[in-house]
């Protein structure tokens, strides 16, 4: 009796001591195991956290591979990766170890911060959780991508029988999957790395989540299949794709690849998917919609994306309705991306330019989409938008349906880079239909159908460098 009343009382004092200590501090750090200091680290950077005026500590800088895309060819580059999780305000002091320092910026731009350049070591201030690119002297290949969490809550009990856990080191999966059961949870503590594809297959009520990471080298780190309510949170992984699923909240997930074909996080014949606060690297599209594909068939319903970060080393940052059943025409639906950066698009190939892209094959009909508070900074290759009624015969069997009922809504582009984008319909049976601008801004510019100066021969869309082909109807630009 006396020992469970001392071991209880342990664990109050362990309970209560932890949270005090993140209360204290509100800064957490993962260190890593041996195994990972041998095999994962990376030295192009030193990398420090501290409450503002006190002790610093140090994270460790894990090694990722990022896709660089060299006239028609591939060539896979080494850059960083650190990450730790914090409440309140924390300094960050980031030291190259590769030499002087004559220019740092640190995005999505949008969000202000400058950093202080002192000597080879830059610093600055973070009051909100953010996922972050740091880039020295414009090289954006061997970067580090510094991933501030909110504090972790809810956090599983290890020893709960419905609960997988993963402390931390390096963890191999027999065959590299992990197939997961329905009503578990999956937890990767900070600091643990697994090898192997977490696979949920016809499951539901599962979740998935901590701070460690699926190791980048395993192809579709994360894998929804037809299953329902899943909840994905705070990990790192190469890829996290959805199947034939309802149900889905990915929050918080990072997803970085450099394979071929590395699309980030697709979403194939599935209904009510969120994605919130994710960042998404990709060595293809960052984030797709499609209808029946491989072995998963059906429509899109529901599906958003908001308040997250896309880079696109390959291919477009947000595509929808490329694939579908010819023979049983299908309708993607009530999609939202909402509050988001788009940091980059890379792609030499016509056909497949567009930071934000539509284009409907497979008898698809794409509708009642939502573009809104979506800032572009200056991409390396490609368009701003791309909407077309298309036969790829690549890809698909048949020309798309249409598209309907879509509002552009407060899109600002900053850069020099982009090339004309189109939006084109197929024939008088498979148009393009009420297309909204509502304060576009490019450059600074408003383009709007009465803005001043516009001559009255000219189209709106040229203002914006746009191409409004043959087949769209009802296409409007204006402000608020």
């Amino acid at each position: 009796m006396i020992f469970h009343i001392r071991f209880i009382l342990a664990v109050f004092c362990l309970v209560v001591s932890n949270a005090f200590a993140v209360t204290k501090d509100s800064v957490v750090v993962y260190n890593p195991s041996q195994d990972i200091i041998k095999t994962m680290h990376n030295d192009d950077f030193s990398v420090k956290v501290r409450k503002p005026g006190g002790e610093w500590k140090d994270l460790f800088e894990y090694g990722i591979k990022v896709d660089q895309v060299l006239g028609t060819g591939h060539s896979v580059q080494k850059a960083s990766m650190a990450y730790f999780d914090f409440l309140g305000t924390v300094e960050v002091s980031v030291t190259s170890n590769k030499g002087a320092i004559n220019k740092a910026r640190i995005r999505p731009l949008s969000y202000g911060i400058k950093p202080k350049i002192n000597g080879n070591t830059i610093s600055f201030s973070l009051s909100n959780p953010a996922n972050l690119s740091v880039e020295i002297n414009d090289d954006i290949f061997h970067n580090l991508h510094l991933f501030a969490n909110p504090i972790e809550k809810n956090k599983p009990n290890p020893k709960d029988k419905n609960v997988i856990y993963f402390g931390p080191g390096i963890h191999e999966i027999p065959n590299q999957k992990l197939k997961v059961a329905s009503n578990k949870t999956v937890y990767l503590a900070g600091g643990a790395v697994i090898k192997g594809r977490i696979a949920l297959d016809n499951v539901s009520n599962v979740r998935i989540q901590g701070r460690g990471m699926v190791d980048q080298e395993i192809r579709g780190g994360i894998h929804i299949a037809n299953s329902k309510n899943v909840n994905v949170e705070g990990i790192f992984a190469s890829q996290c794709f959805t199947g034939g699923s309802d149900g889905v909240k990915i929050k918080n997930v990072k997803t970085t690849s450099f394979y071929g074909w590395g699309d980030g996080m697709n979403v194939m014949a599935s209904n009510n998917v969120l994605f919130d606060g994710v960042f998404i690297r990709s060595s293809d599209d960052c984030t797709t919609v499609y209808g029946t594909r491989m072995e998963y068939t059906g429509s899109c319903k529901n599906i958003t994306m908001q308040n997250s970060t896309l880079w696109a080393d390959v291919g477009h940052p947000i595509l929808i309705g490329t694939h579908g059943n010819t023979k049983n025409p299908e309708i993607l639906e009530n999609l939202k991306y909402i509050n988001i950066d788009i940091l980059d698009h890379k792609e030499k190939q016509q056909d497949y330019q567009g930071c934000m892209s539509i284009n409907v094959g497979d008898n698809n009909l794409a509708k009642n989409v939502l573009f809104e508070n979506i800032r572009v900074e200056d991409f390396r290759e490609g368009q701003l938008l791309n909407l077309r009624v298309f036969y790829n015969a690549k890809y698909c069997t048949a020309p798309g349906l249409g598209i309907e009922n879509v509002v552009f809504r407060n899109i600002e582009y900053k850069g020099k880079n982009a090339n004309t984008s189109i939006i084109a319909g197929y024939n008088e049976n498979r148009k393009i239909k009420n297309i909204s601008f509502e304060n576009l801004k490019i450059n600074g510019v408003l383009i709007a159908d009465d803005m001043i100066g516009k001559p009255k021969w000219y189209k709106t869309s040229d203002l914006a460098n746009f191409f409004v082909g043959e087949h769209v109807e009802g296409i409007t630009f204006k402000t608020n």
